[in-house]
This record gives C-alpha cells, structure tokens and sequence, in this order.
C-alpha cells in the first residue's frame, strides 16, 4: 500500500474540470493511501463477509437484489476490501470474484479472509477493462464501487454487458444523482439546494502542483439510464432506498437528519437480454 507524500496533500477542492486521463486514474493512488482509514471509520458497519448496498443500511440478506446465485459466476466491480463477494461465497452459495483498481484495497481483503478463514478470488482490474472472457459470469454488481470514479462511466457497463452471459443480472448503487445539488452536510446545512442538478463537472481534490488526488463523478438520472441502455442492457427496476427509522449513523453527508427528506442512494437492476 502506498503512502501519502508530503506533495500529495490536499490544497484544493471542489467542483472543477480536469482532464479525463487525470480524474480517471486518481482513484487507483487514493483509495491506496486510505484504504485503512476508510476501514477503520466504516468496517463494522460494513462487517467482514456482507453485501451493504448503501448507507442507508439496506443489505442483500434483505432485499435479494442479485436473486438466487447459489452456483452461479458472480463479479464484483470496485469490490473494496470484498466484503460483498466474501459473503455471497460463503452465505449465498455463490462462485464470487472480486475485483477492484487499489491494491490497497484488496491488500485489506486479504487481511479479511486471514481474520475470516476465508479465501477470496481477489483480481487487481480497472471495471472499464476487465481481465475475464465474455460471456463468462451469471451475475454483475458494484456497490457504490468503480462507477463514481471514472469519467467514462459507460466503458464500465459495456464490459459487464461483454462479461455477462445473456440473461445475466447487473445491479449497482451509486449516490443518488439529486444529491449533487446539495451540500455534502448531513444535517440542516445540506437541505438546501446550492448547486444546479445539471452541473457534471465532478468533485476535485488537488495539491499545490495542481495533480489530481481525487475525482468523484456526477451523472444524471437520465445519465445512468442511458449509459446502462447504450451498452446493450435491460433496465428491470430501480430502486431508492428510504432512511429507516431507529438509523442513527451519519456517513459523510448521508444521516437521518437528509435522509428524511431526500434520497440519498440510487439502485438499478439491470439484464443483458437473452440471446
């Protein structure tokens, strides 16, 4: 795992232009430096071997978004520290592969399955280039994983539309695309809508140098619609999760203070039709 160098601090952020190759690639060093802090801030709600869809706390034990994977291939995209695929393989019955751009990400999944007695298929893979032969898996999901960070989202849902066997299943959760408009403040401040819903230009960090650290992706409702129908796939549902009540954890700008009021996570089942 990498660590953070004194020129990789932060000097600037917000919602900028960068170029692609820049924004694209910064989440690879990023989630390398962090992977241990993010862990520690949220791995028990998390949990080692579980499939959380989002921060409103919905789980897969629950609402059976994959359907029935008992024996079937299952890929997961920006899988973290593959808490999701652990659990299918050892819960679900699942023949599960995580994958994710950090290797300091799936350095954590490895200390999982030595604190699990598990043992994950981990692949090191950008979600817009996958290293799997198409038509090879049953079933595709990413929770809040891959889909945010790059700038060029629609690569990522035609490589699971080439990696889906037709007939297969594709489901992903992403923050919900209205939040964009609001502060990223989980309690009164971030009511109040400050910026246009049709502003994509993403959230940038930056250091003194100008280099790109970090870069979160904003797209449309109609933009996930059309990037997941543009690759060739079925739209089956969407889903978006209400704040349950007796939820008391504040996420970064998720709480139950907005979630009362806004939807905070956005959900999409989809199908690569049948041959």
């Amino acid at each position: 795992m990498s660590e953070e160098s004194p020129d990789d601090a932060l000097a600037a952020a917000g919602y900028l232009d960068v170029p692609d190759d820049q924004g694209g690639r910064a989440a690879r060093g990023w989630w390398d430096a962090n992977a241990q802090e993010y862990l520690d801030e949220h791995g028990a709600f998390l949990g080692p071997a579980d499939l959380l869809w989002c921060p409103e706390g919905l789980r897969e034990s629950d609402a059976h978004l994959l359907g029935d994977v008992r024996g079937a291939r299952v890929l997961e995209l920006g899988a973290g520290a593959a808490q999701g695929t652990r659990w299918l393989r050892t819960q679900a019955g699942a023949d599960g592969v995580a994958t994710d751009v950090s290797a300091g990400m799936l350095a954590a999944a490895r200390r999982l399955d030595a604190q699990t007695g598990t043992r994950t298929p981990l692949v090191q893979a950008d979600a817009r280039a996958l290293p799997f032969a198409s038509a090879s898996f049953d079933v595709a999901f990413t929770a809040f994983g891959a889909l945010p960070f790059v700038p060029d989202a629609a690569r990522v849902h035609a490589e699971v539309a080439r990696v889906l066997r037709p007939g297969g299943r594709w489901v992903f959760s992403v923050t919900h695309p209205v939040r964009w408009a609001f502060p990223d403040d989980p309690g009164e401040g971030g009511l109040t809508a400050t910026r246009s819903y049709f502003d994509r230009r993403p959230y940038v960090e930056q250091a003194a140098d100008g280099r790109v650290l970090y870069a979160e992706y904003h797209r449309t409702l109609a933009d996930h619609v059309g990037d997941v129908v543009g690759a060739g796939l079925v739209v089956d549902g969407l889903l978006e999760p209400e704040w349950p009540a007796g939820h008391h954890r504040v996420w970064g700008g998720w709480g139950p203070v907005r979630g009362a009021r806004l939807p905070g996570t956005l959900i999409v089942r989809a199908h690569r039709p049948p041959a």
